[in-house]
């Protein structure tokens, strides 16, 4: 019965401990989410900005027109999970994709790519998740380059940015052009254009690349955020699971440490007995 009652005091200490971790990952998952979502505001502001100078150096002389359908090489940007204890995080967006064998795919995150090699995927580029939300702009000047690599060698004629959204509790995958960038959704200026040093199509492009820049850093936040939302939302689900069995394992306790002193009673009472006199 002692032997008992130690295994299970040691199960209940390991259980414990389990739980602490999980809580402590709760918290980061926490933390980093909402930084996350802090920075997505930023980000959109930045863009909607540099949105308003490219529509502002258009003027009025071209109506923005959508992009034209690609006749050449597509590509897909991917952003997956970096880490494991996101549940089906990487699987959802792996699921999505329909990639043909011309296709040329940048995928992010570590985790994802192990999934990505079991389905007999093979990104062209692939680089990890940063640990922290602040780590986001160096990784899409990463990403850019490659791309932009790409598009200058002709390899690109679009691409695709495919990630992960958290909306009311729910991971939603979702699928944007990245290039050509589509200038109908711009707003139309008013007035005259403003007076610049510079050509007008050197300067639109260097925007281009300032607003492509926001796009992928706002699509890797989305998808930064959303990961660590799942990974709170497993680890709540693990620490439920986890005050369930320590529940279970303390009743279990409290069960054996009555019927050890139960026993010792009876057996208190029996050699009591035993030991009087017989007359």
């Amino acid at each position: 019965m002692t032997e008992r009652l130690a295994d299970i005091s040691a199960r209940i200490d390991g259980i414990e401990q389990l739980g602490a971790v999980v809580n402590a990952m709760k918290g980061i998952a926490a933390a980093r989410s909402s930084m996350a979502r802090t920075q997505v505001h930023a980000v959109d502001s930045y863009a909607a900005t540099i949105a308003e100078a490219m529509a502002r150096a258009i003027g009025n002389e071209h109506t923005p027109e959508g992009p034209d359908a690609p006749s050449g090489p597509q590509a897909m940007l991917v952003f997956c999970a970096e880490q494991g204890f996101a549940g089906a995080f990487s699987e959802r967006v792996l699921d999505s994709l329909a990639i043909k064998a011309s296709d040329r795919i940048f995928l992010i995150g570590t985790r994802g790519l192990s999934i990505a090699a079991t389905r007999d995927i093979s990104p062209l580029w692939h680089a990890a998740m940063p640990s922290y939300s602040l780590g986001i702009p160096k990784l899409a000047d990463r990403i850019t380059q490659a791309i932009f690599h790409d598009v200058g060698e002709g390899h690109i004629t679009r691409l695709d940015v495919v990630f992960t959204r958290w909306k009311q509790g729910r991971a939603h995958v979702t699928r944007q052009t990245l290039f050509p960038l589509d200038l109908s959704g711009f707003a139309q200026a008013s007035g005259e254009p403003p007076l610049t040093q510079l050509p007008r199509a050197t300067l639109l492009e260097s925007l281009g690349q300032d607003y492509f820049h926001a796009l992928v850093s706002r699509a890797a936040l989305h998808a930064f955020a959303a990961e660590n939302e799942a990974r709170l939302q497993a680890m709540t689900s693990a620490g439920s699971q986890i005050a369930h069995e320590l529940e279970t394992f303390r009743a279990t306790l409290r069960r054996v440490r009555q019927e050890a002193i139960t026993a010792e009673i009876i057996e208190l009472g029996t050699g009591a007995a035993s030991a009087q006199p017989t007359r």
